[in-house]
């Protein structure tokens, strides 16, 4: 198996949803959050004008980028993300039903070709929790330092 690195995150958004109520529903501290009708901000503070259209949050489920290994894999992060979402099902299911959208967002890191395998268990699970899965790839490692090349 070729090796590579991954990083998974809770990403929801929703027309009018209080980014404290994800927080308490689901009992992940979020790593980015904003309330529709707030005014939009740069990471410094500093207003950029208008307000936000609708509400985001965003919660990481892995502190790190993590190798893949025999004991570590996107797959099994999905399944036991999965496993930990079902205690917020309802949740999930009003969220959706009131217009929100809930997806895990797999960021990938590697330098060769690997393959990921979803298993019909983990995409039936996903469905039933009304997640959706985006998948950011990277053709390097975030814990490698970009190379650079002579002209």
């Amino acid at each position: 198996m070729s090796e590579y690195e991954f990083t998974v995150s809770l990403r929801i958004r929703h027309p009018a949803i209080d980014p404290d109520t994800i927080t308490a529903m689901l009992g992940i501290e979020p790593q980015h959050a904003w309330r529709a009708g707030q005014p939009r901000v740069d990471p410094a503070g500093t207003e950029l004008g208008g307000a936000h259209h609708d509400s985001y949050w965003m919660g990481r489920l892995m502190d790190e980028p993590q190798l893949s290994s025999d004991s570590a894999s996107v797959e099994g992060m999905i399944l036991k993300t999965l496993s930990q979402l079902r205690r917020s099902q309802s949740f999930l299911e009003q969220l959706n039903a009131g217009g929100g959208v809930a997806e895990l967002l797999v960021s990938l890191y590697a330098r060769e070709d690997f393959r990921l395998e979803l298993p019909s268990d983990s995409l039936t699970l996903l469905g039933r929790l009304h997640l959706a899965i985006a998948l950011d790839v990277h053709p390097h490692s975030p814990l490698e330092a970009p190379v650079s090349r002579a002209n």
